[in-house]
C-alpha cells in the first residue's frame, strides 16, 4: 500500500475509533478493567471512624497524634491485543470483512487503554507468532499500531490460538488484561488448557468475529468454495436442505463448544458479526464486566 493511502486510511480509523473510545467506551472500560490492587496514596490524621488497623505508627511516634495510611486504587494496567492474522481473517460477504472489524476493535480498544493512562501492546499471530509490539504508552505507540492492523502481510495462513497464549504467557510476567481477536476456528485440542493456564495468570477476554455466511449458507446453486488457510477447493450444493442442513449444524456445534469452553475457563467474551454494530455488544461485554 502507498504510503499517502495508509496514512489516509490510518487517520479514517483514528478518527473513528478515538471518538468512539472518547464519547462511548471511556466511562465503561473504566468500570470494567480495574488496576491490580490497592496503592499507597498519603497520610493524613485519624478522624472517628477510621480503621485502626490502617494507622501509621511511624508517622504518628513522630508527631504524637494518629495518623492514617490512605490508599487508592491502582489503576494503570497493561493491556494487550493478541489479534488473529490468518487468511480467514479476509472472509466478509456483507461490507466489511472480518480484518476490518478486528481493526476498528483493536483500534478502539488501544484508545480507550491510553485515556485510562494504561499500558498497550500486541501480539500478531496466524499458526506462528508473526509480531510482538511491548506495551507502551502514547499517541504515537497507538498509531504505529493502526498503521500496522491496516498493512500487515503475516508470513503463513493457518491460525493456532494455543501458540499465542504460550508465547503470551511467557513474554508478558505481571498480570495483565488480554484481548484475544479472533474468529476462532481452530481445531487445536490443547486450545482449552492453554486458555485456562493464560486466563489464571492474566484476564482472558475473548473476541469472537464471525461473518454471517459462516453461519448460515445460501440457497443459491453450486458454489466453488475456498479454504483460505490451506488452499483447498470445494464444490457445494447450496440448493441442497441436508448441505445446509449439514453446514448449520457445524456452526451450531462449533459455537456451543466455545461456549462451553470459554465458561469452563472463567473467560468473559462476546461474539460480533460483521453485519451488526459492534458498539452494541463490546458495550454489553463492558457492562457485565462492570457489575462482577
Amino acid at each position: 500500500m502507498e504510503t499517502s493511502e495508509l496514512l489516509k486510511k490510518v487517520r479514517q480509523i483514528e478518527i473513528k475509533t478515538r471518538g468512539l473510545s472518547r464519547n462511548i467506551f471511556a466511562g465503561e472500560y473504566h468500570s470494567a478493567f480495574k488496576g491490580r490492587g490497592m496503592a499507597f496514596s498519603e497520610v493524613r490524621e485519624y478522624q472517628f471512624g477510621d480503621d485502626i488497623r490502617s494507622i501509621d505508627w511511624n508517622v504518628t511516634a513522630r508527631y504524637n497524634h494518629p495518623y492514617v495510611k490512605i490508599f487508592e486504587e491502582e489503576r494503570e494496567l497493561t493491556v494487550m491485543l493478541l489479534i488473529d492474522v490468518s487468511a480467514s481473517r479476509e472472509f466478509g460477504t456483507f461490507e466489511k470483512l472480518k480484518k476490518n472489524i478486528i481493526t476498528e476493535i483493536s483500534a478502539i480498544l488501544s484508545f480507550s487503554a491510553i485515556q485510562n493512562n494504561d499500558k498497550i501492546g500486541v501480539i500478531f499471530f496466524s499458526n506462528i507468532i508473526e509480531k510482538f509490539i511491548p506495551p507502551k504508552k502514547g499517541k504515537s505507540h497507538i498509531l504505529r499500531i493502526i498503521r500496522e492492523l491496516i498493512d500487515f502481510h503475516p508470513k503463513e495462513k493457518g491460525t493456532d490460538i494455543t501458540e499465542a497464549l504460550r508465547y503470551f504467557t511467557n513474554a508478558i510476567k505481571k498480570r495483565c488484561t488480554a484481548f484475544v481477536i479472533s474468529d476462532f476456528i481452530d481445531e487445536n485440542k490443547d486450545l482449552e488448557m492453554a486458555l485456562s493456564i493464560a486466563n489464571n495468570k492474566h484476564d482472558i477476554v475473548a473476541l469472537k468475529i464471525y461473518d454471517e455466511r459462516e453461519k448460515e449458507l445460501p440457497a443459491i446453486g453450486m458454489l466453488k468454495l475456498k479454504d483460505a488457510e490451506k488452499g483447498n477447493y470445494i464444490l457445494v450444493d447450496s440448493s441442497s436442505k441436508k448441505t445446509r442442513k449439514l453446514y448449520s449444524d457445524w456452526w451450531a456445534n462449533h459455537t456451543l463448544k466455545l461456549d462451553s469452553m470459554f465458561k469452563r475457563c472463567g473467560v468473559d467474551y462476546t461474539s460480533i458479526n460483521t453485519n451488526e454494530d459492534y458498539v452494541k455488544s463490546l458495550m454489553g461485554l463492558f457492562k457485565k464486566r462492570a457489575v462482577k
